[in-house]
């Protein structure tokens, strides 16, 4: 198309001309918000998720030449940044009573929806590679599911409303919650260097616990207004929570403090070990509506208010360039594409019947759920998106444990993945209404 190949050409020429100047990091994350709106536009025609798009304009920008295939130190901290933000935006969005009323009905979804992609991910890279850590690191991947990818197709069919959208989001934030566990134990292990000890996994199983723990205890007795058990008999903090420091100048800081919660829930993750985005994801989890009631009639706007601007942070301008930078990592090579062909069919094929059957039969033995539903909730949980990018990031680019050929496979297998969720949802709406016998 002359528009885009013109286009391209004069990025092109761009970026050579700020090439080695001081300017060039800025001009980077210029063009790249440019990609941004790019990005958007396309996934609202399309109805997919625009981290899809986010990762093709990182991918099409590095190998026309307009972004280099090493980003400036600027650039990925920028990126880094993006991780913890989108991390706590997505436990931000999740209702705390909503995520527990939810779990009875499912746990089954959640665990057997997981095991499923798990061990088929797992068994696949272990035939191919024959590598345990990379295995390993494939398997969650492949774990975690794209809610917003899903809710967007379920709302794009009016179905956003119906039990089936709950028992997805319930069960997706679960496997979330066990994939950035199991993250936090494995990838210390798969990037120790040495002899893998019941010591050393204690010890990790240690701090995992612990930091769960310490999060949890936060949301239950320093985040309330009103503290429980041994806070209550404190004199001071007794009826002093976190609404007190939202309070500070009528909460025009609000959006302040909650950024500082996370990045400093997400530092002590660091201190134990994980990823910083494992801490800003339960740190946003364990910040409950009601902490935001702090002027009268002023909970409901001031929390909306707060939510918006967390959001335009983290999938607006901030966030977007974690995923640009991490498509700019996907040089094209068409005999290493080539090559992992049997590599992505095979898993895409393999994932594809797992999650399907595991999440559907989970959701029909242990949820109650109809057999049209549960397989409407198998086709909503294939989606990979968000999560599952911050692993490979995690695996590939920060500890080089994924191989060449696992990243592209596991990008690949995401893609198709990603575009098989709106498809197999309106094509199996009809047999969930009713409309049509189910096969």
């Amino acid at each position: 198309m002359p528009y885009e190949k013109e286009m391209v050409r004069n990025w092109r020429v761009m970026a050579d001309q700020i090439k080695g100047t001081e300017l060039e990091p800025l001009a980077q994350l210029a063009i790249m918000w440019l990609g941004v709106f790019f990005a958007v536009y396309a996934a609202r025609k399309t109805k997919l998720t625009p981290v899809l798009y986010f990762l093709f304009v990182g991918a099409v920008l590095v190998n026309v030449g307009v972004l280099p295939k090493e980003t400036s130190p600027f650039i990925r901290g920028f990126a880094e940044v993006g991780i913890v933000v989108i991390m706590f935006a997505i436990g931000f969005e999740e209702k705390t009573s909503n995520f527990i009323t939810g779990l009875k009905r499912s746990w089954g979804i959640a665990l057997f929806g997981a095991i499923g992609p798990f061990v088929a991910a797992y068994s696949v890279a272990q035939y191919f590679w024959g590598d345990t850590n990379i295995s390993l690191m494939c398997g969650l991947t492949m774990t975690a599911t794209a809610v917003s990818l899903t809710l967007v197709s379920l709302k794009a069919e009016g179905l956003h409303k119906t039990r089936v959208a709950t028992g997805i989001m319930t069960s997706a934030v679960l496997d979330d919650i066990g994939s950035l566990a199991l993250v936090a134990v494995l990838v210390p292990l798969a990037t120790g260097g040495g002899p893998v000890t019941i010591a050393v996994v204690g010890w990790i199983i240690v701090k995992v616990a612990l930091f769960f723990l310490g999060v949890v205890g936060l949301g239950a007795l320093v985040f309330p207004h009103e503290s429980t058990g041994l806070m209550s008999r404190l004199p001071v903090l007794r009826k002093f929570g976190v609404k007190h420091v939202f309070a500070l100048a009528n909460g025009e800081h609000t959006t302040l403090v909650v950024l500082t919660i996370a990045l400093l829930v997400g530092l002590a993750a660091h201190e134990l070990g994980f990823h910083p985005a494992i801490g800003a994801y339960m740190a946003g989890l364990v910040l409950k509506e009601e902490y935001f009631s702090f002027l009268r009639g002023s909970q409901e706007n001031q929390f909306g208010k707060t939510k918006s601007v967390v959001d335009d942070v983290a999938f607006s301008w901030i966030g977007p360039i974690f995923f640009i930078d991490l498509g700019a990592k996907i040089v094209f090579d068409a005999d290493l594409i080539i090559s992992i062909l049997p590599e992505v069919v095979i898993l895409i094929i393999s994932l594809f019947i797992m999650q399907v059957l595991s999440a559907g039969l989970a959701a029909r033995y242990t949820g109650g759920f109809s057999w049209q539903e549960s397989v409407m909730i198998g086709f909503g949980m294939l989606g990979r998106a968000e999560l599952a990018f911050v692993v490979m990031d995690i695996a590939y680019v920060q500890n080089s444990i994924l191989s060449e050929q696992a990243f592209f496979t596991l990008m690949l297998t995401a893609f198709w993945l990603n575009i098989a969720v709106p498809i197999t949802i309106t094509l199996w709406k009809p047999y969930m209404l009713g409309a049509k016998n189910q096969p």
